[in-house]
Protein backbone atom coordinates (compact mmCIF):
# COMPACT_ATOMS: atom_id res chain seq x y z
CA UNK A 1 0.00 0.00 0.00
CA UNK A 2 1.43 3.34 -1.03
CA UNK A 3 1.89 6.27 1.75
CA UNK A 4 -0.31 9.14 1.77
CA UNK A 5 1.31 12.29 0.39
CA UNK A 6 2.10 14.51 2.83
CA UNK A 7 -0.48 17.37 3.80
CA UNK A 8 2.00 20.55 5.53
CA UNK A 9 -1.22 22.11 7.33
CA UNK A 10 -2.16 18.62 8.55
CA UNK A 11 1.22 17.63 9.72
CA UNK A 12 1.43 21.12 11.79
CA UNK A 13 -1.94 20.21 13.62
CA UNK A 14 -0.58 17.20 14.48
CA UNK A 15 2.19 18.09 15.65
CA UNK A 16 1.57 20.89 17.82
CA UNK A 17 -2.32 19.71 18.77
CA UNK A 18 -2.30 15.92 18.84
CA UNK A 19 1.34 14.59 20.12
CA UNK A 20 2.56 18.08 21.00
CA UNK A 21 4.90 17.17 23.94
CA UNK A 22 4.41 13.68 23.53
CA UNK A 23 7.22 11.24 23.93
CA UNK A 24 6.38 8.07 24.46
CA UNK A 25 3.80 5.70 22.93
CA UNK A 26 1.42 5.86 26.15
CA UNK A 27 1.65 9.75 25.52
CA UNK A 28 0.77 10.13 22.39
CA UNK A 29 -2.03 7.22 22.07
CA UNK A 30 -3.33 9.90 25.00
CA UNK A 31 -2.35 12.43 22.69
CA UNK A 32 -5.06 11.19 20.17
CA UNK A 33 -7.87 10.35 22.23
CA UNK A 34 -8.08 13.82 23.92
CA UNK A 35 -8.09 15.61 20.59
CA UNK A 36 -10.56 13.35 19.33
CA UNK A 37 -12.60 12.83 21.94
CA UNK A 38 -12.60 16.98 22.26
CA UNK A 39 -13.65 17.34 18.54
CA UNK A 40 -15.76 14.41 17.76
CA UNK A 41 -19.37 15.40 17.87
CA UNK A 42 -21.80 12.51 18.96
CA UNK A 43 -23.73 11.06 17.51
CA UNK A 44 -22.53 10.48 13.97
CA UNK A 45 -23.10 9.09 10.88
CA UNK A 46 -20.22 6.58 9.64
CA UNK A 47 -19.96 4.40 6.63
CA UNK A 48 -17.85 1.44 6.70
CA UNK A 49 -15.25 1.64 3.88
CA UNK A 50 -12.51 -0.94 5.41
CA UNK A 51 -13.25 -4.38 6.04
CA UNK A 52 -11.67 -5.78 9.76
CA UNK A 53 -11.71 -9.29 11.76
CA UNK A 54 -12.43 -7.60 14.84
CA UNK A 55 -15.16 -6.06 13.49
CA UNK A 56 -18.98 -6.88 12.44
CA UNK A 57 -19.34 -4.11 10.15
CA UNK A 58 -18.97 -4.34 6.92
CA UNK A 59 -18.10 -2.43 3.88
CA UNK A 60 -21.03 -0.12 2.63
CA UNK A 61 -22.80 -0.83 6.26
CA UNK A 62 -23.61 2.53 8.00
CA UNK A 63 -23.13 3.05 11.93
CA UNK A 64 -24.07 5.58 14.55
CA UNK A 65 -21.02 6.55 15.97
CA UNK A 66 -22.15 7.02 19.65
CA UNK A 67 -18.76 8.01 21.54
CA UNK A 68 -15.59 7.24 22.31
CA UNK A 69 -14.69 3.77 23.63
CA UNK A 70 -12.44 4.18 26.90
CA UNK A 71 -9.04 5.47 27.06
CA UNK A 72 -7.60 1.60 28.40
CA UNK A 73 -9.17 0.19 24.76
CA UNK A 74 -7.85 2.55 22.44
CA UNK A 75 -3.63 2.45 23.59
CA UNK A 76 -3.51 0.30 20.44
CA UNK A 77 -5.47 2.41 18.11
CA UNK A 78 -8.27 4.61 18.61
CA UNK A 79 -12.31 2.42 18.73
CA UNK A 80 -15.50 4.15 18.96
CA UNK A 81 -18.83 3.12 20.22
CA UNK A 82 -21.29 2.62 17.62
CA UNK A 83 -24.80 1.02 17.26
CA UNK A 84 -24.79 -1.94 15.54
CA UNK A 85 -28.71 -3.54 15.01
CA UNK A 86 -29.62 -2.98 18.84
CA UNK A 87 -25.91 -3.36 20.07
CA UNK A 88 -23.47 -0.96 20.89
CA UNK A 89 -19.61 -2.01 20.14
CA UNK A 90 -16.81 -0.38 19.80
CA UNK A 91 -15.13 -0.61 16.15
CA UNK A 92 -12.05 1.04 14.99
CA UNK A 93 -12.53 4.85 13.87
CA UNK A 94 -10.11 3.52 10.86
CA UNK A 95 -12.40 1.90 9.08
CA UNK A 96 -14.91 4.29 9.06
CA UNK A 97 -15.70 7.28 6.79
CA UNK A 98 -17.46 10.40 8.71
CA UNK A 99 -20.99 11.72 7.19
CA UNK A 100 -20.89 14.67 9.73
CA UNK A 101 -21.66 17.91 8.31
CA UNK A 102 -19.71 19.13 11.29
CA UNK A 103 -16.22 20.15 10.31
CA UNK A 104 -14.38 19.87 13.14
CA UNK A 105 -15.61 16.34 13.25
CA UNK A 106 -14.90 15.39 10.13
CA UNK A 107 -11.30 17.15 10.33
CA UNK A 108 -10.56 15.10 13.14
CA UNK A 109 -11.42 11.70 11.43
CA UNK A 110 -9.38 12.86 8.52
CA UNK A 111 -6.54 13.74 10.51
CA UNK A 112 -6.64 10.09 12.20
CA UNK A 113 -6.95 8.52 8.51
CA UNK A 114 -4.46 10.79 7.65
CA UNK A 115 -2.30 9.34 10.72
CA UNK A 116 -3.11 5.66 9.84
CA UNK A 117 -2.17 6.18 5.65
CA UNK A 118 1.02 7.89 6.67
CA UNK A 119 2.23 4.64 8.08
CA UNK A 120 2.65 6.28 11.44
CA UNK A 121 2.39 4.42 14.71
CA UNK A 122 2.37 5.68 18.90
Amino acid sequence: MARAREQPDREDRITNEVVVDAYNEVERAMGWYYYLDDRLRFPFTAKCFKKRDTSPLRVGESAEVVGMAKEDDCMAEVFVFARHGKSKLAVPLGQLECLSHDNATGQAVADWHYWLARGYEY
